[in-house]
């Protein structure tokens, strides 16, 4: 940065710190719900990091357990200091600034538009993240400038010295530059300042709406570092089933060995065959391939699913539904695309590839489709097929979706949902791998199509209320 510049910027913050209370005030709405959609990224407990701190107060609101800010204006440092005595704070350049500790977040809350080299402040974050750090950035939408020159002009906003306007696609291409790729982007805010009634219509509904969104005044960026580890991972491949006895054997015969140790476990849930039996037997028939076996002590896939996998001993955490129907044979390419790090929570999707003739009734291929339209919506990720039951992720973030089950509560019996939402509060790469949906082989579907259709209507709709329409 030339000195003048450089001057003109520390002089501005430095002079700034002694006005930022009145500025918050004045505008605390727009900081208020800054605050809260960063509390909703970011969970409780983590390791946090603000780039460009100012008075410490977000950093302090996301509750972090290790809370560290950086800014380089003296003024600003001291009183973050005095007011948030529990956090740490340093006087520093967001180019050049060292630690030994690794976080889990990093914010840049309005930063990108002061930085001289935004490219370097992002070069320079390798230096403290670790692989499954998420970069959380929120910028102005450029649309809005002329508002905001206004608001400047009418001191109802804080005067920005050598402000740049970014596109979403201008932070997007710095991040790819420096080995970050965006996992999703969220748009908040059409009237920044307290109006009632007025902001529930405007920020709560209309500004989370498709095209309509695009208007917005925030724009909430969370990105995440793009490593390729060269590393076998420990998996456990979990097979819930009722009435499937047919299938126990196969779902072992047919799943390649793969991973530095596999496991598999049966979890039984009230069957009227001999599911049961047939998972004992195949147990001491195959003593090699590592098999347990369990019964369920609630009902339903998702209860199945969440005992199975407090059993379970895998670094990765695999489902694989006893029906069959996505093959067993590509349970590597799921492997394959977690531990290579192509995503962090890894989907199938069933509704590319040509069908078996009774693979998936016309009804249920309508609401895949517009359930992958809504989640895809609702989750700022694309997805075609939420139902899928194979689902691949690692035990330690499948431990971050439990601790954070309370957001969203014990809503889904089938546990689909459960996982998608919980990874998607985590902000996890959800990545799909396309499969070959096949015919049953035994037995028949489990699912009562209107019934259970019914139900995840409602639970869309009650996720919705949880993550786009929040008051």
């Amino acid at each position: 940065m030339s000195e003048i510049n450089r001057e003109i910027i520390h002089s501005y913050f430095e002079n700034l710190a002694g006005k930022r209370d009145r500025w918050l005030k004045r505008n605390r709405f727009y900081h208020k719900t800054l605050v809260r959609h960063y509390s909703l990224i970011i969970p409780e407990g983590a390791r946090v990091i603000e780039l460009g701190c100012g008075t410490g107060d977000l950093l302090s609101a996301v509750k972090p357990s290790v809370g560290v800010g950086i800014d380089f204006s003296g003024n600003m440092i001291a009183k973050a200091r005095g007011r948030h005595a529990h956090l740490t704070f340093h006087t520093a350049d967001a180019s050049d600034f060292h630690t030994d500790i690794k976080f889990d977040y990093v914010i840049m809350s309005d930063l990108l538009s002061s930085l001289w080299d935004i490219q370097q402040v992002i070069r320079n974050l390798s230096g403290f993240i670790h692989p499954r750090t998420k970069i959380i950035i929120s910028s102005y939408n450029y649309v809005w400038e002329p508002v905001l020159r206004l608001g400047e002009f009418l001191h109802l906003k804080a005067r920005q010295p050598l402000q740049s306007w970014l596109t979403i696609k201008d932070i997007q291409g710095l991040l790819e530059l420096e080995g970050f790729e965006v996992v999703k982007v969220d748009r908040k805010l059409w009237i920044p300042k307290y109006i009632p009634i007025i902001n529930l219509l405007f920020n709560s509904f209309l500004a989370n709406l498709p095209g309509l969104n695009s208007l917005c005044l925030v724009n909430l960026i969370t990105a995440r570092p793009v490593t390729r580890p060269d590393q076998d991972f420990s998996v456990s491949v979990v097979v819930p089933a009722r009435n499937e006895m047919g299938n126990i054997e196969n779902a072992v015969l047919r799943t390649p060995v793969f991973g530095s140790r596999q496991e598999f476990i049966f979890i039984e849930g009230h069957s009227a065959d001999q599911t049961y039996e047939e998972m004992l037997r195949v147990q001491a028939a195959y003593p090699d391939r590592n098999i347990r076996v369990m019964k369920q002590s609630g009902r339903g896939k998702g209860n199945a699913v969440r005992e199975a996998f407090e059993a379970a001993s895998g670094e990765i955490l695999m489902i694989l539904d006893a029906d069959l129907t996505t093959p067993p044979e590509d349970m590597p390419k799921f492997y394959q695309a977690l531990a290579s790090n192509r995503g962090e929570f890894i989907n199938g999707c069933r509704l590319v590839y040509p069908m078996e003739k009774e693979a998936m009734r016309f009804l249920n291929y309508l609401a895949n489709k517009f359930f992958g339209w809504f989640f895809s919506y609702l989750l700022g990720q694309r997805m075609k097929d939420t139902l899928c039951g194979t689902k691949v992720l690692f035990r330690q973030d499948y431990e971050l979706i439990k601790a954070n089950r309370k957001f969203f509560g014990e809503f889904d019996p089938f546990g689909d949902f459960d996982l998608l939402f919980g990874a998607a509060r985590l902000n996890l790469k959800i990545t799909e791998v396309i499969v070959r949906y096949r015919d049953r082989e035994y037995g028949s579907t489990q699912i009562s199509r209107f019934r259970h259709g019914m139900l995840l209507i409602r639970m869309s709709l009650f996720a919705a209320r949880k993550i786009k329409f929040r008051a």
